[in-house]
């Protein structure tokens, strides 16, 4: 049974959790450090606009801060709206065309779980090498990527590329303080790795980016990504979203993608 703390105790783990003292935080909140010490013991019960300031300057997640508006006993303010709501379809429509704009190139749109919201056709590149066991949906990307049955078979640099998404995942938990994510981490970290893994992401020879090195038959692929956010979300949903986008990291698998017959 999960325990839910009154709402100055919330706050003041957020505080702790960015590393900011009473003195900062109240400084930034324009607030006295006397108010807000009486907010985190519950001396005093932060208004409404207390509680969106000081998670706004915190830069708490949307999802977070619409459960710190209910245990100050006030209603939710960012709408959480179902990926297919009417009101998303201009997004669904930038989503796509972004999707089908990245052709030959793979593309993927996950949620904050890692789960797959949408892709474009030449992410089959990979879903050809993962048993269908791991694509019933929903579909998680870290799983498929690090289960040992998954795409980790033909990563021809598991052990950087398993840190690598390890890393990314432990500094997003940090952000989010999402235990779902934790449990994740957990089973993901659970997974054996043939490889070591470096502590530290350091360059190879030439490199200026962590590639995904990628043996499909008697090829190896190199890609490196970049992943976008939206801009100024203020929906649940929305805020939870991101692309990840994959380009080849030599001519070779430019070559490849660009010749390759995209279903």
């Amino acid at each position: 049974m999960t325990t839910i703390h009154p709402v100055g105790v919330q706050l003041r783990q957020w505080r702790e959790r960015r590393r900011y003292s009473q003195l900062e935080l109240a400084g930034l909140a324009e607030i006295s450090t006397r108010h807000l010490s009486f907010v985190e013991t519950g001396r005093s019960t932060p208004s409404r606009d207390m509680v969106l300031t000081i998670t706004d300057h915190l830069e708490v997640p949307l999802r977070e801060r619409n459960k710190l508006l209910l245990a100050a006993g006030y209603a939710p303010v960012y709408a959480e709206s179902a990926f297919d709501a009417p009101q998303l379809e201009p997004v669904r429509a930038a989503l796509r065309q972004v999707l089908d704009g990245h052709e030959p190139h793979p593309a993927i749109v996950f949620d904050r779980a890692w789960n797959l919201v949408e892709a474009n056709s030449a992410l089959s590149l990979f879903t050809d090498l993962i048993p269908p066991h791991l694509l019933t949906p929903p579909v998680n990307v870290l799983r498929t990527a690090l289960h040992p049955d998954g795409l980790a078979r033909h990563i021809v640099n598991i052990g950087e590329w398993r840190a690598h998404l390890l890393t990314r995942l432990r500094r997003q938990i940090e952000i989010t303080a999402d235990p779902g994510l934790t449990a994740l981490h957990r089973e993901l970290a659970g997974y054996p790795c043939p490889e070591p893994e470096p502590a530290v992401e350091l360059p190879g020879p030439g490199e200026i980016l962590v590639p995904l090195r990628l043996r499909v038959g008697d090829r190896e692929l190199r890609f490196f990504s970049i992943i976008a956010t939206f801009g100024t979300p203020m929906d649940v949903t929305l805020a939870e979203l991101a692309i990840e986008s994959f380009y080849p990291a030599d001519p070779a698998t430019a070559d490849l993608l660009r010749d390759r017959p995209v279903r």
